[in-house]
């Protein structure tokens, strides 16, 4: 009985969402999380949690950025102060966010799959420091396209 639900975990793990991952000192880096290059402003979206976890959420910052979210990834990214809109794209359902960069600050999003009726879609939230540091410190870091 226990080896039939390892298989199942396993054979649902491998069936999980793939994305281009960062290599590890990227990773470690940004966990450390620097201050922003001067005249500049820091950005941490995030997506933890299992539910859908073969889905990736597709997540574009405005400005032409884009990356694929799986579980448990996320990615940090450095610009210019001033306001940033970040959408969101699972499925057909579509979600957005804006938020305000502020130079030598940084700031922390949560991306999250939500079920409406049937369908899943995603949602967009900005977070506390404390919640958004702590959700990175326990996912692994993406490269952004």
């Amino acid at each position: 009985m226990i080896r039939k639900a390892l298989i199942a975990v396993a054979l649902a793990v491998s069936g999980c969402a793939q994305v281009p991952m960062a290599d590890p000192q990227a990773d470690q880096m940004a966990k450390a999380f620097p201050q922003p290059e001067p005249g500049k402003g820091a950005l941490y979206v995030y997506r933890t949690g299992y539910m859908g976890i073969a889905r990736p959420i597709d997540v574009q910052v405005v400005g032409g950025r884009t990356a694929q979210l799986g579980s448990n990834t996320y990615l940090r990214l450095e610009g210019p102060p001033g306001p940033i809109e970040i959408d969101c794209r699972l499925g057909d359902k579509t979600g957005a966010g804006q938020v305000q960069i502020e130079e030598g600050r940084t700031r922390y999003v949560e991306m999250s799959m939500t079920v409406l009726s049937v369908l899943p879609g995603c949602q967009v939230a900005t977070v506390p420091p404390d919640q958004g540091q702590a959700a990175v410190r326990g996912s692994k870091r993406i490269e952004v396209q």
